[in-house]
């Protein structure tokens, strides 16, 4: 079966761009879940050694007016993440909560682990963030334009943004948090996402060299994507595969990374056969247009 993926471009694009303006409002109206890394604060890990109720530690949280988040975490469910947003006299609500958990469950200094992050630091990490995923973009655009061409380039960078807003979009939806793990699970998507558009323009210029101009572009990109989409959806689903495993069965912090990994995947997946191909022969189309309307 072949199938005429360029011709369904604009039905494609607007299904991503559903997807991204209600992740959108959802920011402009409630905000984007920011963890501490960049918004500040302390994450305790407690090793409390039985089985215990998270509620009984809000309630801690609650009585000393403490807004923060507890997960049951650990072999057994028997350690406890609390994380806390930056707060005035950070240092002293902490030191209070730990002589809490202590007196309630009997622990001695050496059951916790504390990680403070301050504002300045989040505020650095977001630039960070920002700045290395922009430098990522520029270095693929480069490499994609050397080794294909300029516009070849441009889509394939069209395609890994697409992927990244998704993303974003989709923490907003499901209102997880937007953290370290997150951030590293952006730039792997990246890296991943490229492999396969690379993939698909290189049966593009293959395909240009044995056809030449008895198809137009349209048809050459159709056919480089039917001869190529078998290969790809059998690597992401291998790779999604792995990664759903390590969701079900992996820590709170492994999850954190997992989910937006496999939101990266349907969406790079999608990008690669929907949005890359058919963005470079409707640029084509167009500058082919505008250059016999000129001779005219």
């Amino acid at each position: 079966m072949k199938i005429d993926f360029v011709s369904r471009y604009k039905i494609f694009v607007t299904i991503s761009l559903v997807i991204i303006l209600v992740g959108l409002a959802i920011t402009i109206f409630q905000g984007l879940n920011l963890g501490i890394d960049f918004k500040g604060g302390t994450v305790i890990y407690v090793n409390i050694g039985k089985p215990y109720s998270p509620d009984d530690i809000r309630s801690i949280l609650s009585s000393q007016g403490i807004q923060a988040t507890v997960v049951q975490v650990g072999e057994d469910k028997q350690d406890a993440l609390i994380r806390m947003r930056y707060m005035e006299n950070q240092s002293e609500i902490q030191k209070k909560l730990i002589e809490a958990l202590k007196e309630k469950y009997n622990l001695s200094d050496e059951r916790f682990s504390v990680d403070t992050v301050g504002p300045t630091i989040g505020r650095d990490l977001t630039r960070n963030a920002i700045l290395a995923t922009v430098i990522s973009w520029v270095f693929i655009l480069i490499y994609v334009a050397i080794r294909f061409e300029f516009r070849s380039g441009v889509a394939a960078i069209v395609a890994l943004v697409h992927d990244v807003l998704i993303m974003v979009a989709a923490a907003a939806i499901l209102r997880t948090q937007i953290n370290s793990p997150f951030v590293a699970a952006v730039l792997t998507i990246i890296g991943y996402s490229i492999n396969d558009t690379i993939v698909i323009f290189d049966r593009v210029r293959e395909n240009q060299k044995k056809y030449g101009r008895s198809l137009s572009w349209a048809e050459i990109v159709n056919k480089s994507i039917n001869e190529s989409m078998t290969r790809t959806i059998n690597t992401s689903l291998t790779t999604f595969l792995t990664v759903t495993a390590l969701y079900v069965f992996g820590v709170e912090s492994i999850k954190e990374f997992s989910l937006p990994i496999l939101v990266g995947i349907i969406s790079g997946t999608y990008s690669t056969i929907f949005i890359a191909g058919p963005l470079w022969v409707e640029w084509n189309e167009r500058s082919e247009r505008r250059r016999v309307a000129a001779a005219k």
